[in-house]
């Protein structure tokens, strides 16, 4: 289920500029303000919370687990009132909430946080295995083909040019673990690693990899703009990383 499809989100908005405010962090890319990487984190928060049965649903009120955090490390909860329209949704979002602010309203039991991963080792690349790069994916999917810079779309020596950024990938993250980036996508961990096409030291894209069934190789499954890569990677935590940014 879908959190517009669970409660009707009166001045959308307007509560998640306010709740940029109450957890400050850079929620928007670029110069833009539309607070996009903090709506797309929220909506697929609630998703994962409801698969995981962690809405917390009483006579009065529903609360979920943000998974956020005000700058005093309080836990952040959207906060929901049955819907006293019956032509609607069964509930309506009120706000999102410190956990001091539902206890000053009676609140005392609170919904965990979604859950990503259940062996912490999925989250850290492994560096004695290699990189297998999907390659008819990469260059044979026009969505994914188009997201590589033109001046390596329109070069004889691409493969090449990307098998090298591949190794440059992986002596990055044999000099810092940081540099592969979690991302959960189908109930699964894959990892992210930076891929520098143009310039040596700026990446263009991100490789999503992960690791094939016996475990020895990683698959370069496809390719993300950088912009699809940090959204993906918000979902479970800020990126660490020096090189995936808003």
């Amino acid at each position: 289920m879908k959190l517009f499809e669970f409660a009707f989100c009166g001045n959308y908005e307007n509560k998640i500029a306010q709740l940029a405010n109450i957890c400050p962090e850079k929620w928007s890319f670029g110069a833009s303000n539309d607070n996009l990487i903090l709506k797309n984190y929220i909506e697929h928060t609630f998703m994962k919370v409801e698969e995981e049965d962690k809405i917390l649903m009483e006579n009065g009120y529903a609360l979920f687990n943000t998974g956020l955090f005000t700058s005093f490390y309080e836990p952040i909860y959207a906060y929901f009132r049955p819907n006293n329209n019956p032509d609607r949704q069964t509930w309506f979002l009120v706000d999102f909430y410190a956990s001091y602010q539902l206890a000053q309203m009676g609140i005392s039991s609170f919904p965990p946080r979604a859950n990503y991963f259940s062996n912490p080792a999925e989250m850290v690349f492994d560096t004695n295995c290699d990189i297998i790069p999907q390659y008819d994916h990469i260059f044979g999917d026009r969505e994914n083909y188009l997201r590589i810079p033109e001046i390596v779309r329109e070069s004889p020596n691409k493969i090449m040019l990307f098998d090298g950024a591949v190794r440059r990938a992986k002596l990055m993250i044999d000099a810092n673990y940081k540099t592969a980036v979690p991302q959960y996508y189908k109930r699964k961990i894959q990892l992210l690693i930076p891929i520098c096409l143009v310039s040596e030291k700026t990446p263009d894209l991100a490789l999503v990899v992960s690791k094939n069934p016996a475990g020895n190789q990683y698959l370069g499954h496809t390719c993300l703009t950088l912009d699809m890569a940090y959204n993906n990677a918000r979902l479970i935590a800020r990126p660490d990383s020096s090189w995936l940014r808003a």
